[in-house]
């Protein structure tokens, strides 16, 4: 009978309305879930591996998102911009940390494990699975002892990951996609997954509080695992003979400067520019130059903006305007190598750091609120863009036995140029207006600019005087010692 007053009808509409709520978000889910795969999986990559590397990138930038949101304000992430110039350079001092241990341990350890790849990725989800929860336990209490160690080990491996990434994608690369492009959708996926999971991370953190947020990110930490060892088991077998276009960076061909191991035994020594060969090396430094930028004008710029007024745009709106621009240009650089055919990523690097110098001189030149956020789109499409041709030259030109310690010493060398950069950025806001500031770096970027392509011309020159003199010596056989 009660279901047949106007209260049960009622109830019962509303239970039809929610019931169909449901299935049109579950088929909303699946439907992305599928087109996803599809997108993940294009190009052969479905079949080679590189759709499940792509889709764990996706779960460690969500989970890494998550874990960032979860710990904003705390001790260990409370430091932004706005504050003194004493903490921003304290912050930026705090971020080379993790470094410290992943150029000189974490990358040898990873080159030891090749045979075990898969598992050295899922080995760093199911870490930070395990710190995060004990981080949401931590927090509630205030227990630093417990909480900063393992914010720190989250952040390591954080980087391992990166690495590992790194060092695995040309053991999944179908013959259709380029290396380029390989990394840029890693990145892409990893950008999207970042920006999704960040505002509903923020949301959470206020409804249920930044604890829970925590043990949510172990949960996606824990999905990481299942679709990295989904990877194909040739992830695990090392190369038992490299070949000549990923010979070992010691080979004395490579680098005339560096001294040859014992012939059958893997270089076991931190790699240094002068051991990887300057082709790498090159492309290491190029990439240097544009990250010390990146840091040099996100700093400048965000003290800048706040110090100097652009009518009839507020400070807040400014800032708002230069986080979007930085946001949107990384966003380009990986969509552009994410579609890029191109398989010269030297060319692209060299491109990308003269194309990002000559937006700085007229920014320079015709300083002003616009100016300065065509620049910061240009910072932001050049570090990426910069990012993804370096990965794919070492991931070519570095034999895999030491891939994953070349990778560990450019990323550290990378995070140390950019923070020098937003140190020398956090300066000249002291001291310099914008256009003499942009002008500065402009000037800056135009000699590493020259001094790249004076040292690619020299190594041109030289590859091609032995076979100059050796025709020579075909020509003439009296010349013949």
């Amino acid at each position: 009978m009660g279901d047949r007053t106007p209260f049960g009808r009622a109830a019962r509409a509303g239970a039809g309305k929610t019931a169909r709520a449901l299935r049109r978000a579950r088929s909303m889910l699946l439907g992305t879930g599928r087109l996803t795969r599809r997108v993940t999986h294009a190009q052969g990559a479905g079949r080679s591996g590189l759709g499940s590397l792509i889709e764990s990138s996706a779960f460690n930038s969500a989970g890494d998102a998550m874990l960032t949101v979860a710990l904003a304000g705390t001790l260990f992430f409370g430091l932004d911009v706005n504050q003194a110039r004493g903490q921003v350079a304290l912050y930026l001092i705090v971020t080379m940390a993790p470094f410290a241990l992943v150029a000189p341990l974490i990358g040898p350890a990873l080159d030891r494990a090749r045979h075990v790849r898969r598992y050295a990725i899922a080995s760093t989800f199911v870490m930070r699975a395990l710190l995060c929860w004990g981080m949401a336990s931590a927090l509630p209490h205030g227990d630093q002892v417990t909480f900063l160690p393992a914010a720190f080990g989250v952040l390591v491996l954080s980087k391992a990951f990166g690495v590992l990434r790194a060092a695995v994608t040309p053991r999944v690369l179908p013959s259709e996609i380029s290396l380029v492009t390989a990394n840029a959708r890693c990145a892409f996926a990893g950008l999207i997954a970042a920006s999704v999971t960040a505002p509903i991370a923020a949301g959470l953190a206020v409804l249920i509080g930044p604890g829970w947020v925590l043990r949510i990110g172990t949960v996606i930490f824990l999905l990481g695992v299942v679709f990295t060892l989904r990877l194909p088991r040739e992830v695990d077998i090392p190369d038992a003979d490299p070949s000549p276009e990923n010979a070992p960076a010691t080979d004395p061909a490579a680098d005339p400067g560096a001294e040859p191991g014992p012939p059958g035994k893997t270089a076991r020594h931190w790699r240094t520019l002068p051991r990887v060969g300057p082709v790498v090396a090159e492309a290491m430094q190029a990439n240097a130059v544009l990250r010390a930028f990146s840091g040099f004008l996100i700093i400048y710029l965000a003290f800048l903006l706040r110090q100097q007024r652009f009518d009839p745009v507020s400070h807040h709106v400014a800032l708002g305007l230069l986080a979007a621009c930085a946001g949107a240009g990384g966003l380009a650089g990986t969509a552009l190598g994410a579609y890029m055919k191109a398989r010269a990523p030297r060319l692209i690097v060299s491109a990308t750091l003269a194309s990002v110098t000559v937006v700085t001189a007229v920014g320079a030149a015709f300083f002003g609120l616009w100016a300065a956020l065509a620049v910061a789109t240009a910072a932001g499409l050049g570090q990426v863009l910069g990012k993804l041709s370096m990965d794919a030259v070492v991931q070519r030109e570095i034999g895999e036995e030491m891939r994953s310690s070349t990778f560990a010493v450019s990323e550290t060398l990378h995070q140390l140029s950019w923070v020098l950069g937003g140190l020398l950025g956090l300066g000249m806001s002291i001291v310099a207006d914008g256009r003499i500031a942009l002008a500065f770096v402009a000037a800056a970027l135009a000699v590493a600019l020259a001094l790249l392509l004076s040292r690619q011309a020299g190594r041109q020159r030289g590859a091609h005087r032995p076979r100059h003199a050796a025709a020579v010596k075909d020509a003439h056989p009296g010349l013949r010692s």
